[in-house]
């Protein structure tokens, strides 16, 4: 049997790099949340239920969150008192998600861990790096990696016929 060799790589393994990086950074925020009883999702709801009238549905493209996922994130706020399914003020037929005054703390309250959590991650940075990380960072993610490219559909196997 001859020897393999694997390919040559000509480039860094971005993929790798941005993957990990995030999968870790998301582990840290999930810890620091979950110790003022919040996940991610929670605390993203509330910040952007404040900013404006919004939709359930519309949270949810905000939050990248599915429609079951979003329920049971807005079911969680509801039971902590921290938001309300309210009618919209504009269309009868919608409802909005309404933060309580306990949720408006809470949503400050978890905005400063959640700039805390960047702010330990961006501090392993040399100084004089970070501000280029980030717009470097930021014209990725507003460029060339804004728009996902479209995924094939699963191939599907051919029915059998049963005899």
């Amino acid at each position: 049997m001859t020897a393999m060799t694997p390919p040559t790589r000509t480039q860094p393994d971005l993929s790798y790099l941005l993957d990990h990086t995030s999968h870790v950074l998301r582990t840290q925020m999930a810890a620091a949340l979950a110790e003022i009883g919040l996940t991610a999702r929670m605390h993203c709801v509330l910040v952007h239920a404040l900013e404006r009238e919004c939709t359930q549905s519309e949270l949810a493209e905000i939050g990248d969150m599915d429609k079951t996922t979003m329920v049971v994130t807005v079911d969680a706020l509801e039971q902590a008192g921290l938001a309300e399914r309210r009618p919209s003020s504009t269309d009868r037929r919608a409802r909005i998600i309404a933060v309580t005054e306990e949720g408006a703390r809470t949503a400050q309250r978890s905005q400063r861990v959640v700039d805390e959590v960047h702010e330990r991650a961006l501090g392993a940075l040399p100084e004089g790096d970070r501000e280029t990380f980030l717009r470097l960072l930021d014209h990725l993610a507003t460029g060339h990696l804004s728009t996902p490219a479209p995924t094939p559909a699963p191939a599907r196997r051919a029915r059998q016929r049963s005899r």
